[in-house]
């Protein structure tokens, strides 16, 4: 059946023949007309002679910086949505992209499914993309704020996958708000009339986890008294929500993948073919490729389920946003026990900005809760927070001086001549040698640890040799 191409024209800009190739022959098939582009130049002589409907291009190209093409696009007449490609595990390129204008960035490596995903997003014009809220401001959820560049990244993510079906995998520390950031996806949604049901993947053991996820029938097993609906059957319509999913156990996953394979399950202790509807948010606060590269967590499942990657900061890389969440939940938790706090002293501002926060948005929320309950005033002072408020942050502070005292003292470099250079392939040569070494020469785990894909140690490999 040939296709009609009537979805629009798509730019990609791509040095990989193979994989510019690859990109056009999915696009393609799902019904767009495709350019491919090698070089950045060519692409802007390209980008001047006709504007297309939707330009994919990569961050790293061999003449000019894939950022560059996204800024001459954007001082065009009617720029086209870009979507930016990064092999770089870092957020910091994502965010930079989105600061000058880019619509949503693909980390390599991306199924097809994922690509069709953000373009079709990036069909809408920029001036309706860009005045379009997460969620209505009726229906907003507070509990998941933030002004900085990190979190407007985490914002155009989730409006652009709201928008599809396709499965989000939640990664960041614990604390940073992963449910919450579910919720709100979920929320922003066509499901949203649908049910919202979350399951803590630490929290159910092993041997009743498939009876919580499938559910089972009377006498399935001791102590089923009767029929039950699990979680994926209760959530038909809606959004199912894995949290700390690289806790599942192996023979688990498998069963996990099977049911997005095909849409079906049978309960526990029944023959009975079901389906269910379903869209599936995971989150996790490991790393979930080097779960994959150590073998506890299913390298297939992994990118069946990691088709739109979402990385939520820290706390601590937030900046003003730690007094936006502060303001916010100091008001909830003074109405909720009948206090009348509304501010906060200079003290405790500057306090809490410099704060490492390391339990983040949950300690965030600990500290105010525990003041607001015990205290009674308008302004938090300083001498209400709790007494173990920042100790840990003081602690490793003083350790920090004294090693920076020690090493001062005892280790001071000497000065360094012309012929003491090293080269900084030589550098690189040695930190991925030694990487490699530590990680017993497995060269995917060393590259997870080292934030770059295993391809680009391989590459660098056969260079050396």
């Amino acid at each position: 059946m040939k296709n009609t191409h009537d979805k629009g024209l798509v730019y990609i800009v791509e040095d990989s023949i193979a994989s510019g190739a690859l990109y056009a022959s999915q696009l393609e098939q799902a019904g767009y007309e495709c350019r491919h582009f090698t070089d950045g130049y060519s692409a802007l002589v390209g980008i001047k002679e006709k504007m297309p409907t939707v330009i994919v291009q990569d961050v790293c190209l061999p003449d000019i910086s894939g950022l560059e093409v996204l800024q001459f696009v954007n001082k065009q007449k009617n720029p086209a949505n870009v979507v930016m490609i990064t092999s770089n595990s870092s957020i910091d390129v994502a965010v930079e992209a989105m600061r000058l204008g880019g619509f949503d960035f693909l980390e390599k490596p991306f199924t097809s499914q994922r690509l069709i995903s953000s373009v079709e997003s990036a069909l809408t014009p920029k001036e309706q993309v860009t005045a379009k809220p997460l969620v209505d401001k009726n229906t907003q959820n507070q509990d998941f704020v933030g002004e900085s560049l990190a979190m407007k990244t985490v914002f155009r993510l989730l409006d652009s996958a709201a928008r599809s079906k396709a499965c989000v995998f939640i990664t960041g520390e614990s604390g940073t708000g992963k449910e919450v950031c579910a919720q709100t996806l979920h929320d922003a949604s066509p499901r949203s009339k649908g049910p919202f049901i979350a399951i803590n993947c630490a929290a159910i053991p092993a041997e009743l986890f498939e009876s919580e996820f499938f559910g089972h029938v009377k006498g399935a097993f001791s102590g089923a008294l009767s029929d039950r609906k699990g979680a994926v059957e209760v959530a038909n319509g809606g959004t199912l929500f894995l949290d700390e999913l690289c806790e599942m156990e192996l023979n688990l996953q498998a069963k996990l993948l099977r049911f997005l394979q095909t849409g079906i399950f049978s309960r526990v202790g029944s023959s009975e073919i079901l389906h269910s509807d379903v869209r599936l948010v995971c989150a996790t606060n490991r790393n979930p490729i080097i779960e994959v590269a150590e073998g506890r967590f299913r390298e297939d499942l992994y990118y069946r389920l990691n088709v739109i990657p979402v990385k939520l900061p820290p706390l601590r890389e937030r900046g003003n946003d730690i007094l936006l969440l502060a303001d916010y939940i100091l008001k909830q938790k003074s109405d909720s026990n009948g206090k009348s706090f509304t501010d906060f002293s200079e003290d405790v501002k500057s306090l809490f900005c410099n704060y490492d926060w390391p339990g983040n948005i949950r300690e965030l929320q600990n500290v105010i809760e525990n003041t607001v309950v015990i205290n009674d005033a308008q302004v938090i002072e300083r001498e209400m927070l709790p007494s173990s408020f920042g100790l840990t942050a003081s602690v490793s502070s003083n350790k920090s001086i004294s090693s920076v005292n020690m090493n001062a003292s005892s280790s001071m470099p000497s000065p360094m001549a012309v012929h003491d250079i090293e080269p900084l392939w030589q550098v690189e040569k040695r930190a991925i040698e030694n990487a490699i070494h530590v990680c017993d020469d497995n060269i995917p785990l060393a590259a997870a640890y080292l934030g770059v894909s295993a391809s680009t140690i391989y590459r660098k490999i056969k260079g050396w040799s």
